[in-house]
């Protein structure tokens, strides 16, 4: 739709300049124009519907169902699926789709806190590598290949077993390690996406110019540097969160996790693993909605990677 502005104008200048005419398109910014065409995509539009239903899934899992997640009855351990327990009960006579329906929250909460401390730290020290340079990005680099080298599961068993006695059983302080152990074990990623952006809006013209105007590097940083390179950081942050939602439910399965009395498809996976002949509905559901829930991240990550990448238009 054309600007009322251009249309005045236009009937103001009845011999208009080609470069006037094409103002509007050279005027709509990256992030406008990535969203022009977020918009229009299917793949998008799709992810975005499966995201907002397990927010709304997760914020108010009461509307979904009445049962009570931790109510157990030994009599009822292992029915299978009915018109009572949807996805039939578990060893502990517990309603599986009610306690699917409550990990939901648990499940995102981790991915999403993950993910922010992850692109945070990362994001930070990427961002000052790329600014200063020299001995600074050096220190940071070399921090970086040595967290790189270690592996992920192996640091997680080292760091997990070492601290969980210290804080506990509570289901808040386990929640808490599991998080931060995921961020400091993957914020390298990060931080090099952020570097590689940051050293090429460095070189830019807008930077030099607000240099030789006396702005000082948190200026320039902030206000010049930080929004030119939010979008492959936004790109990786939105296939992280999904990734990381899977790593949950993977040190939950390897016994190092998450664990009762926390409700998340990661426990109930573990939980199930050893009654999968007689009973597969216990891992089915929770698996199915965990892989459902990482998919939609992953594919609203691809959609937004097609968006801000001028060669894939």
């Amino acid at each position: 739709m054309s600007d009322p502005s251009v249309l005045g104008s236009a009937v103001a200048d009845p011999a208009p300049t080609p470069a006037s005419s094409d103002a509007p398109d050279r005027a709509r910014s990256l992030a406008s124009d990535a969203w022009h065409d977020l918009r229009r995509r299917p793949l998008f539009l799709i992810s975005v519907a499966l995201i907002a239903f397990l927010l709304v899934l997760s914020a108010f899992p009461q509307l979904f169902t009445s049962v009570d997640p931790s109510a157990g009855d030994l009599a009822r351990s292992r029915q299978p699926p009915s018109a009572q327990a949807w996805f039939g009960y578990d060893l502990l006579g517990r309603d599986v789709y009610a306690r699917t329906i409550y990990g939901t929250r648990v499940s995102i909460v981790v991915g999403v806190l993950a993910t922010t401390f992850t692109v945070l730290l990362g994001g930070t020290l990427g961002m000052l590598a790329g600014y200063h340079g020299g001995w600074v990005d050096n220190l940071v680099s070399r921090l970086t290949d040595v967290v790189f080298g270690l592996p992920f599961v192996l640091g997680a068993i080292v760091i997990l077993s070492s601290f969980r006695e210290s804080i506990g059983e509570g289901a808040v302080g386990i929640t808490a390690l599991v998080v931060l152990t995921m961020a400091a074990l993957s914020w390298p990623v990060s931080m090099r996406i952020t570097r590689s952006a940051a050293i090429a809006a460095r070189d830019q013209d807008y930077v030099r110019a607000a240099r030789a105007l006396g702005a000082g590097p948190g200026r320039v940083i902030w206000r010049h540097m930080l929004p030119n390179c939010l979008a492959p950081v936004l790109v990786y942050a939105t296939i992280a969160l999904g990734a990381f939602i899977g790593i949950e439910a993977t040190l939950s399965f390897l016994g190092i996790g998450l664990r009762e009395p926390v409700v998340s498809w990661g426990v109930m996976i573990s939980e199930a693993r050893d009654y999968l002949r007689v009973a597969p509905f216990l891992l089915l559901f929770p698996a199915a909605f965990l892989a459902v829930t990482v998919l939609a991240f992953v594919m609203l990550g691809d959609a937004v990677r097609e968006a801000f990448d001028p060669k894939g238009r």
